[in-house]
């Protein structure tokens, strides 16, 4: 049985040259991430501290939260706190309406994309603006990111060159990335110059200070902020660290596991709002609390939303973030989707070989691949199993409990290799799509180890 994400794998993989493209980009990030992960003698060292971190951040989050919004209130910044996407939304658009704001800029941020507020502030009236140049590049292909680093990875320079020149008015068939990189600078100075209110993410909340801290590349960010009179921040409550040692350590693990850099190249603190200006802090639950009560998969909440999982996995590499339905891709997105709905998801856990990679370069070391076994071994429970894999399952059941059956069958394995190969391979073996059967020894090893053969 063909799920969602095989299908969209197998019709993304029929453009063979898109598909070594992406392949390529992206191993080429995760090669410069062991670069830059191998210069640093302390690295797993970094890693163990960064979950420990995690770990007891998020099993105290009561006490924390209640600390960072009494230091952010402190610092003259008002907090807002919502249960859910929809309560979220309502929040920014009143924040927006209270101070008569109709354009609103934007940089890079995951809590968004899964409230939908783009649409829904759109469709209330407001003109909002992504400001992460492949983000922006994006909304004008009206398309949902593929990455969450790198939303426009998939896509090469032709491409972007050929929107700029329909969308914004740039020369006719001239692909330079200098060149598009300046197009794209100055329409996007004039909506900074021209906005009435700017929105960030957070990836980190220090709870001791109140301090907001937003890691670009870009400097879209401090952009949006510098130039509006109005802030708003949206932070999953997960964001939140104790301190600033413990931030150290974070900022030092982000940047080389997401795009094998030593740092971003802009790491922005934002702790209260401009002279004359107002600061926001919407502080988001939207299912995190349901997700700590669970006890096999607490642990995404560790997540540092780096993106390394999805650089390694080599079914994410091959398939493109758009086969998977959830809109958060890759290891991380398989396991956050059935979190949010293990029937809406479910067809995502297949996109995994259970090759634990994700494991290995994660840099909160989250269990990835063991969470995604153990959604596999519940299937079956909400009626999402595959049925042929159901009957193959009972069948080496029965086979590995019988070995008497079990002896004959490796007797006679190797007839199989004088088998015609239309009858090994036709549309019934959908396990033969792409792969190959071993040649079948003469001689199986236990009867060699018997015989002394080998030893």
């Amino acid at each position: 049985m063909s799920t969602k994400h095989t299908k969209a794998a197998s019709a993304f993989l029929l453009n063979k040259s898109r598909a070594q493209f992406l392949n390529q980009s992206i191993w080429y990030v995760r090669e410069k991430r062991d670069k830059v992960a191998m210069q640093l003698a302390e690295w797993e060292e970094l890693r163990e501290l960064s979950s420990s971190i995690k770990c007891h951040t998020v099993t105290h989050l009561d006490t924390y939260l209640e600390q960072f919004a009494s230091q952010a209130e402190t610092n003259g910044v008002i907090v807002h706190w919502a249960k859910d996407a929809n309560e979220h939304n309502k929040i920014v658009y009143d924040i927006l309406q209270q101070h008569g704001a109709k354009k609103l800029v934007k940089s890079k941020s995951m809590l968004t994309e899964e409230c939908h507020l783009n649409n829904y502030l759109i469709n209330k009236g407001i003109d909002v603006v992504e400001t992460d140049l492949g983000e922006r590049i994006l909304q004008l292909m009206q398309v949902a990111p593929s990455h969450i680093v790198m939303p426009a990875i998939h896509l090469k320079r032709q491409q972007v060159g050929k929107l700029f020149e329909d969308k914004l008015g740039s020369e006719p068939g001239n692909s330079d990335p200098t060149y598009l990189t300046r197009v794209a600078r100055l329409h996007l100075r004039n909506e900074f110059m021209t906005a009435d209110a700017g929105l960030t993410g957070a990836n980190f909340g220090v709870a001791a200070t109140g301090d907001v801290v937003v890691c670009t590349n870009e400097g879209n960010a401090d952009m949006s902020t510098s130039l509006p009179p109005l802030h708003i921040v949206s932070m999953g409550i997960e964001k939140v660290i104790p301190d600033y040692r413990s931030l150290a350590v974070f900022t030092r693990l982000l940047a080389r596991s997401a795009t094998g850099q030593p740092s971003t190249t802009y790491t922005s603190h934002f702790r209260k709002a401009r002279p004359g200006c107002e600061m926001h802090i919407v502080l988001v639950d939207n299912g995190r609390s349901d997700i700590l009560a669970n006890p096999q998969h607490w642990e995404t909440l560790k997540c540092l939303r780096c993106g390394a999982c999805m650089n390694t996995c080599p079914v994410y590499r091959r398939s493109g973030g758009y086969s998977y339905t959830y809109f958060i891709p890759g290891p991380i997105g398989i396991n956050l989707g059935m979190l949010r709905s293990p029937r809406a998801y479910s067809d995502n856990v297949s996109a995994c070989s259970l090759c634990c990679s994700c494991d290995n370069v994660c840099p909160a070391k989250i269990n990835l691949s063991e969470q995604i076994y153990s959604w596999r071994q519940g299937l079956d429970a909400i009626h999402k199993a595959d049925p042929m894999k159901k009957i193959i399952s009972s069948g080496l059941k029965y086979l590995y409990g019988h070995p008497t059956l079990y002896y004959m069958g490796l007797k006679y394995a190797p007839l199989i290799n004088r088998l015609p190969r239309n009858i090994l391979y036709n549309r019934l073996n959908a396990w033969g799509k792409g792969r190959e059967l071993p040649t079948f020894a003469r001689k199986s090893f236990s009867e060699m180890w018997k015989k002394g053969i080998v030893r």
